[in-house]
Formats: structure tokens, C-alpha cells, sequence
């Protein structure tokens, strides 16, 4: 016999949530938020997954989120298990990830009395959501119309701005309190918010007359429409589209690997192939040397094209656009003149020697950590959506064709090596595709509880390289200088993932050389009733220096 939580305020949830489908829910225990738990794990409508540890349980969410395209829900219990949803919550608002945040909570008038688990929960996410609501409990006058209206509310709000919404709970006891049936409740008319966009003519205008456009993608969901779109304004080379790995957009006449071409720009070179207009798609943008180069290039014009953020990243935006890329472009190709243009061959000049130098190095590269992103391009399965941890990682990535075969994802909002292994695992759990996840140690091993999750496909595949640190404090300038780098900044240790593989019950493979990588490659991938992990060993290698030399290669 099916139970279900006696908390009206529960019913209702519960409802609205299934007229809108949103039909996911994390869940991490407590016994605060016992009566969602109850409710949600009985209704035939929803499927609710068991995640301990909220911080991964928020991430593991967030990666579900990206899978499905849709909002995820979250439920902890109170105190302290909130606040460690907040990593998470950062990540979603910046990279646009509808989580639905459900706090249970202590009764209003237990705030600030030093009972158990009891903080000031309300407006907690305040600063990166799109709304924080605070429901009413039950006994309180017109309670049940007024928390309708509330919850219908934010669930609109996480949709349409396709973001974090926090929703806070207060629960008095009894909390079990359990029925067999439920109330029957009025269907939801639902608002839609469907956006129509006409270009301004004065925006075609300025698009026409200007000589040297440049089109920047930061990270996007794979979009074969818009990738199509933007082939048709590089087909005559009239105008320079850069593109990251993470961009998920591939086409042989866009300039897909930014930092091979401007990562030496002087301040001639900011001159020579600054652009008069900017147009910029996508959330943040992984190369820190395009961020310069464009600062010091000062556009006279920054047109960002977005149905949320409109961020003055390169200090020059003049123009917010607020639409999806594809309806821009599919207008704006009916009422340009596309005729070809000096300044792509300015770029195309400089891509042929630095891919040519590439090359060069690339046939004669040692083993490390370049090669060894070098040799993953090629033997990641095209089927496989491959996630990137962030630091070293995710800048290797940029510099090889990853995006012409597969999609590519990063948690790129807040740029943290928090979370990176729940979201490859949440979004696994949900994807069709399988998905492997490729790591440095310490972003791996900082969110080991990202492997305690029972509902790890086992055709997922996490590859550790593991340089016995945190390798990019010796790749960017500044740390290696000062006596902390080993200890403090670097973080140097001896661990491996070895005992790890074998308590989260993955399948461990370990090499620390060229050959033996090929060869087990070719094997990783193959079919087995458990996850894998292959942990490639590079401590002893100098791979700074190595991609230092790359860099010195090009010039």
C-alpha cells in the first residue's frame, strides 16, 4: 500500500511539480525533510535517487539538469545541509541550470534559539538564484491557497529563467504523519512566456558596414542549427568565428583552438587584429589570453547575445540582445551582405603557421600530459559526451579538435574543481549517451563522494591523470616563485585512486607510459558489467615545462 506524507503543504508540492514534469529528485537524507522523502519516493509520477553527501548531491542534480535539459529537484533536510548545497547553487546560476531547492526548515519561531540544525535558512541563496521563496506551515492562516500560489511561482520562475529557484520549507512536528489517498487537486493553468525578437534595422546597418567582425563562442550545449548558421557567415570569409572546445561548434573554417593563435599578442598585434565589432554567444569563455587580447583590443562595438546575462566581460558591450543565438543569426543572415573580407585572411595567415607548428610539435611530443590529451582526442569513442574537470584540464582540451566528435562539458560558472566528478556522474545517470570523464587527481579526488552514488551507469568510464599535484600553479606565472608552491599552492602529494576504484566497486587500470596507454585504450571502452576508472601516472614527467615549450614552439 502506497504512503504519503499528511503535510498539505507536501500534497501540493508534489502536485504542481508533476503538472509542470518536473519528475526528478535528489534526495539526501535527514529526518527534517522525512515528509518529502516519504511523499516523493511513493508517487508513481516521480523517481527519486539517494545521494548522502548534499554538496554532491546538489552537483550530481546539476549534472542530471544538463543531461535532461529540464529542471531537477533537491531535497535536504535543515541547517548545515543547506549551506552545503551552495557550491552547486553558484554553478547552476552562472551557467544557467535549473535546480529546484527544496530546504525543510525548523518552524519560523526556532530561528536564532539555538535549537538543533537550526539556521537562518530563509533567502539563503539569495545572491545566486533567481528567486528564494519561504513557504508557510501549515497551521497558518490561508496557508494551503497562499503556499499554492508560492510554489506555483518559483517553479515558473526556475523554467523560465532556466536557473537555480530556492524553495524553504518550514515543517513542524509530527513529521511521519502518513495517508493512503490523496486529494484530488485543479489542474495548473500554465503561463508561457514565448519570446518574439525582430532585429533592429540599425543593427543590420552596423553588421554591414562593419570590415572586421568577430564572432566569439563561449560554452554553449551542443547546437547544430546555430553551427549552421555561423558556417553560412564563414563560407565567403566574411567574418572570424573563435570557438573553445567547450563551444560544442566545429566547422574546419572556424578557429577553433584560441589560444594556439593569440596567447603572444603584443601590443601590435592587439591592433592588428582587434575587431570593430563583437559579438559574443555562449556563457564564460575558458581562454584567459582572449580575454586580454580583447580588453586591450577595445571594440567599438560588443553586441552579447543572451536571454539572461549580458556581462560587460570585455569592458566595451554596447549592445544587449536578448535572444537565443539561432534566431538572431537566422534573422540576420536574410539582411546581410556576406563578401569576403581582409581581416579573415589576417587570421587565416596566422592559423596556417600556428597549426603547422602544432603539428610540428605534436609528432615529436614526450610523453605527459599534452600527449596524453593529444592521444585521448583520438581514442574517446565518438558516441561518448566527454566532461573536462577544470584547471589544467579543461586548457589542455583547448588545444585539440575534441568538439569534431563529441560534446564537450565543463562546470565553467564559477570555474571551481568543486563538484566536477558528481556533475560527469549526475549527467551519466540521465544520459542516453555514455559519458566519460576525463580529470586531474586533485579535482578527482577534492569530490570523492561523487563516486558514492548507486545509479553510475556501468558503460561510464573516469580517466585520472594523475601529476602528483595541482600541476597548473606550475603552468601560470606567479606561484612557482615563492617557497609555498609545493605545499601550499601546488598541494604535492603520493595518493592514488587504486583503493578508491575498489570501495566505489569500479573496474581500476593504472599505466604511467606511452604504450601501455594505447594499449589499454583500446580496452577501457569495451563493454563491462562495471564503471571503469584508468589512472595514467605523470609525476615524474616535468609537464609544465613540456606545455611551456609547446607555447615557445609556436611563436
Amino acid at each position: 500500500m502506497k504512503q504519503f506524507s499528511a503535510k498539505r503543504t507536501i500534497q501540493i508540492l508534489g502536485h504542481i511539480l508533476q503538472q509542470y514534469g518536473i519528475d526528478k529528485m535528489v534526495i539526501s537524507p535527514g529526518s527534517r525533510n522525512a515528509p518529502l522523502a516519504i511523499h516523493f519516493s511513493d508517487l508513481d509520477s516521480f523517481e527519486c535517487f539517494s545521494i548522502v553527501d548534499e554538496r554532491s548531491a546538489a552537483f550530481t542534480a546539476m549534472g542530471m539538469a544538463k543531461s535532461l535539459k529540464k529542471p531537477v529537484a533537491i531535497s535536504c533536510t535543515s541547517g548545515s545541509a543547506a549551506v552545503n548545497y551552495y557550491p552547486a547553487v553558484t554553478e547552476a546560476f552562472y551557467q544557467n541550470v535549473p535546480l529546484l531547492i527544496l530546504t525543510a526548515d525548523r518552524p519560523r519561531d526556532y530561528v536564532d534559539i539555538f535549537d538543533g540544525q537550526t539556521i537562518r535558512q530563509k533567502n539563503l541563496f539569495s545572491q545566486h538564484s533567481f528567486g528564494d521563496f519561504e513557504l508557510l506551515e501549515d497551521e497558518a492562516e490561508n496557508s494551503e491557497e497562499e503556499n499554492f500560489k508560492i510554489i506555483k511561482t518559483a517553479v515558473e520562475l526556475c523554467i523560465e529563467k532556466q536557473g537555480p529557484v530556492h524553495i524553504n520549507i518550514p515543517l513542524t512536528e509530527p513529521l511521519y504523519q502518513l495517508v493512503y489517498e490523496m486529494p484530488i487537486f485543479p489542474e495548473i493553468e500554465k503561463v508561457t512566456n514565448d519570446k518574439k525578437y525582430e532585429i533592429p534595422s540599425g543593427l543590420i546597418s552596423a553588421f554591414n558596414q562593419s570590415k572586421r567582425i568577430l564572432i566569439l563562442a563561449g560554452t554553449l550545449y551542443k547546437n547544430p542549427e546555430l553551427e549552421t548558421l555561423l558556417s553560412q557567415f564563414v563560407k565567403n570569409h566574411s567574418v572570424v568565428v573563435l570557438t573553445e572546445a567547450n563551444s560544442n561548434l566545429y566547422h574546419e573554417k572556424f578557429f577553433n583552438h584560441i589560444d594556439r593563435y593569440v596567447f603572444n599578442f603584443n601590443e601590435e598585434d592587439f591592433r592588428t587584429y582587434a575587431p570593430d565589432l563583437l559579438i559574443t554567444i555562449g556563457q564564460n569563455v575558458v581562454s584567459k589570453k582572449v580575454k586580454e587580447f580583447l580588453r586591450k583590443a577595445r571594440p567599438a562595438q560588443h553586441w552579447h547575445i543572451d536571454e539572461q546575462w549580458f556581462p560587460d566581460t570585455y569592458f566595451a558591450l554596447s549592445e544587449k540582445i536578448n535572444t537565443r543565438p539561432e534566431v538572431f543569426f537566422s534573422q540576420l543572415l536574410h539582411h546581410s551582405r556576406l563578401e569576403p573580407q581582409a581581416y579573415y585572411n589576417l587570421w587565416d595567415i596566422l592559423r596556417d603557421k600556428r597549426d603547422q607548428k602544432h603539428d610540428d610539435f605534436c609528432s615529436s611530443s614526450p610523453f605527459s600530459d599534452f600527449k596524453i590529451f593529444e592521444l585521448l582526442e583520438q581514442k574517446i569513442p565518438e558516441n561518448y559526451h566527454v566532461h573536462i574537470s577544470n584547471s589544467s584540464a579543461i586548457r589542455y582540451v583547448e588545444l585539440f579538435p575534441y568538439s569534431k566528435s563529441h560534446q564537450i562539458f565543463c562546470n565553467r560558472g564559477t570555474s571551481g574543481i568543486d563538484g566536477c566528478t558528481s556533475t560527469a556522474m549526475g549527467y551519466a545517470m540521465m544520459s542516453a549517451s555514455p559519458v566519460v570523464f576525463v580529470t586531474g587527481e586533485l579535482s578527482f579526488l577534492y569530490d570523492i563522494n561523487g563516486l558514492w552514488n548507486q545509479y553510475i551507469p556501468p558503460y561510464t568510464r573516469i580517466i585520472v591523470i594523475n601529476n602528483g599535484e595541482g600541476n597548473i600553479f606550475r603552468i601560470i606565472p606567479g606561484p612557482s616563485n615563492t617557497n609555498a608552491v609545493d605545499e601550499f599552492i601546488a598541494t604535492q602529494h603520493h595518493k592514488t585512486c587504486e583503493h578508491l576504484a575498489k570501495h566505489f566497486g569500479f573496474s581500476y587500470f593504472k599505466v604511467d607510459e606511452e604504450d601501455t596507454l594505447l594499449r589499454t585504450l583500446d580496452n577501457f571502452f569495451k563493454a563491462d558489467e562495471k564503471p571503469k576508472i584508468l589512472e595514467i601516472n605523470t609525476s615524474e614527467i616535468q609537464n609544465a615545462d613540456v606545455l611551456k615549450n609547446y607555447f615557445n614552439a609556436l611563436k
